[in-house]
């Protein structure tokens, strides 16, 4: 607040004054010519003044389209501009009470967007707070992704069929192609529109070049490939009300998704350095060996390697209730083999993820191979 009759020039001679916009975009759609209000704003007011400008926005087509585009107004005019990420799953214990195994879960649902977070009843166990908060039709996070999707999309109809087919597993243009019986064009040109709003990405083996054709798709935000694998396909019984049934439905799914997530994890926890040193890239492999023809039968869930200490990292994750055998190991080390012909003057290590520990003796391990459950996970995290 400005007081004794002091200008606003005098003031922010005397100060550095922060002047903060959140939702911009909003601004924009209420009057079209904001931009260019601003633009006078900015370059006869508070271009020579000690002031920072912050415009931000959740809309990234509005954002870039309107603000940081070279048609803009305001274009040249920013001094800098963040693309906030997702917080990483080390600060999600900040905003949610649970166990470590239940903070992986909410975390394989929610990702790291704080506003998701908040939702979670911290008094209420994961199924309840999945029952309540999320497969109910008075929740906020029942039809957020629709909301997400108009924000960013103008007709969003033929995206959702490609984002649901993503989350059902079928993940590369042929299969998109089959599920949606959409043209193969037409799923190609969605796929990259969704590729640069970032809500979906593509994998290729480790090792292979981008010229790699059969990529296969994946839903970025978890929140997002929670709601178009159990939301959307169970939309009719959650809108007549059999939200048990549904949770039912989950709850016999869960533990595949699970899996699939717990890999997507522990690649961020690998680059994050929870083995005591970083890697350059991490990714999967998959593909065929040896004389074998036909359907991919190789896969190794995570190949890290980083070309300063030239290492390669092979990676095996399971959310299971079992125990995991030391026959994983084996068959982890045989399957490198087939990698390890392009890197054989590299040093090797291996590591082995479990939710449920191991029937085995870790201590007796070699010391290139790693075998850590999901205490031994936290500890790293968090020590």
């Amino acid at each position: 607040m400005l007081a004794n009759n002091v200008s606003f020039k005098d003031y922010v001679s005397r100060k550095k004054l922060i002047i903060a916009i959140d939702e911009f975009p909003y601004l924009i759609e209420g009057n079209r010519s904001i931009p260019s209000v601003f633009q006078k704003i900015y370059d006869l007011l508070l271009k020579n003044m000690n002031v920072m400008l912050i415009l931000s926005g959740s809309s990234i087509t509005m954002m870039e389209n309107n603000v940081l585009s070279y048609k803009s107004p305001l274009y040249g005019r920013r001094s800098g501009q963040i693309k906030l990420k997702p917080i990483k799953f080390r600060y999600i214990k900040e905003f949610i009470n649970y166990n470590f195994t239940e903070l992986c879960k909410i975390y394989f649902i929610l990702g790291g967007i704080p506003e998701y977070l908040l939702k979670i009843d911290n008094k209420l166990t994961f199924d309840e707070n999945i029952l309540h908060n999320i497969i109910n039709k008075s929740s906020t996070l029942y039809n957020e992704a629709e909301f997400l999707l108009r924000t960013e999309l103008r007709e969003t109809r033929n995206y959702m069929l490609i984002l649901r087919s993503i989350a059902g597993g079928y993940r590369t243009v042929g299969e998109i192609n089959s599920y949606t019986n959409m043209d193969k064009s037409m799923v190609s040109k969605y796929i990259d529109i969704l590729l640069s709003l970032e809500l979906i990405s593509y994998e290729i083996p480790f090792g292979e070049t981008e010229k790699f054709r059969k990529r296969l798709y994946y839903i970025n935000d978890n929140y997002l490939k929670f709601w178009f694998r159990y939301i959307l396909p169970n939309r009719t019984g959650i809108e007549n009300f059999n939200y048990l049934e549904v949770a039912r439905k989950i709850e016999n799914d869960f533990s595949q998704f699970a899996g699939e997530q717990f890999e997507y994890l522990m690649r961020e926890l690998i680059m994050d350095g929870i083995l005591g040193r970083t890697f350059t890239t991490v990714s999967r492999w998959w593909g065929k060996v040896g004389n074998n023809t036909g359907k991919n039968i190789e896969e190794i869930d995570i190949v890290a390697y980083s070309d300063t200490r030239d290492e390669i990292l092979f990676c095996e994750c399971k959310w299971t209730n079992k125990k995991v055998s030391y026959k994983i190991i084996e068959e982890l080390i045989r399957k490198s083999k087939w990698l390890l012909n392009k890197y054989n003057n590299s040093k090797v290590s291996y590591a082995v993820f479990s939710k449920s520990g191991f029937d085995f003796n870790t201590d007796t391990l070699e010391k290139n191979i790693i075998a850590m459950d999901l205490k031994g996970i936290e500890n790293a995290l968090y020590k």
